[in-house]
């Protein structure tokens, strides 16, 4: 992208998306498209998510989430299962090692009891990273995540907390993943699915939806660009209505 389009794309800040959250989708298609097994497919998806991550640091986007894993994975082969754990791995102590270079934080979002030991200690590491981070652009990674789950987990960990207290919007907002983190301008769906897979379901309630064919290793540059183009014509009014 020319460095002219790309400072008029960043420069109309008042619709660029602070948030967009992307189900990365394709990734075992792409590796059968090749004759490769699914875990190439995965690993190019890692890749992926890295470069389109720092792009839209570089636009001056504030979060980009990803759907990494779903709560349903699991059902996926025990060996399908532990390439992407593998390389959950891989990128956590790479993060470890360039999150303060970078300027980029780091969130894992979702149920993390059922990760090995050695991978929360990992995110923990992270996070304490993180927190010396403050204010810069953050990537946030849904790992055993569901979006049902995650409002069953808030929910009954508020009631432990405040027991016969009346729960609101705002107070389950605070107890969820994503409490620190603004929803989701945009949600962009790669691979030519059209449904949001249990993804963001408490904080898509305003979100703008988009479904492109493309699957997710080929995701670039481009069609950030092309989203990000898409979003600043559409009329958002929350409910309400033009004046």
């Amino acid at each position: 992208m020319a460095e002219q389009d790309k400072t008029e794309l960043a420069g109309a800040a008042q619709k660029l998306p602070r948030h967009i959250a992307i189900i990365m989708d394709g990734n075992g298609r792409w590796a059968q498209q090749r004759g490769l097994p699914r875990s190439a497919g995965h690993a190019a998806g890692a890749e992926t998510f890295r470069r389109i991550a720092t792009y839209c640091k570089e636009l001056g986007m504030d979060h980009l989430t990803v759907y990494a894993f779903s709560t349903e994975n699991w059902k996926r082969s025990a060996e399908e299962v532990g390439a992407i754990m593998g390389l959950l791995k891989k990128y956590l102590l790479e993060s470890i090692e360039k999150m303060e270079r970078d300027r980029i934080r780091l969130k894992i979002l979702g149920d993390l009891t059922p990760l090995s030991p050695e991978l929360r200690e990992l995110i923990a590491a992270t996070d304490e990273i993180a927190r010396r981070l403050p204010g810069c652009f953050q990537a946030n990674v849904c790992l055993n995540y569901g979006g049902r789950d995650e409002i069953v987990r808030g929910a009954n960990a508020f009631f432990r907390e405040h027991p016969g207290e009346e729960l609101t919007e705002e107070k389950l907002s605070a107890v969820l993943d994503t409490a620190s983190i603004p929803d989701p301008d945009l949600i962009i769906r790669t691979g030519g699915e059209y449904r949001i897979s249990n993804f963001l379901l408490w904080e898509c309630a305003y979100s703008e939806l988009l479904f492109t064919d493309v699957l997710w290793p080929d995701f670039s540059e481009k069609d950030i660009d092309s989203a990000v183009s898409d979003f600043q014509h559409r009329d958002r009014r929350f409910g309400g209505v033009k004046k």
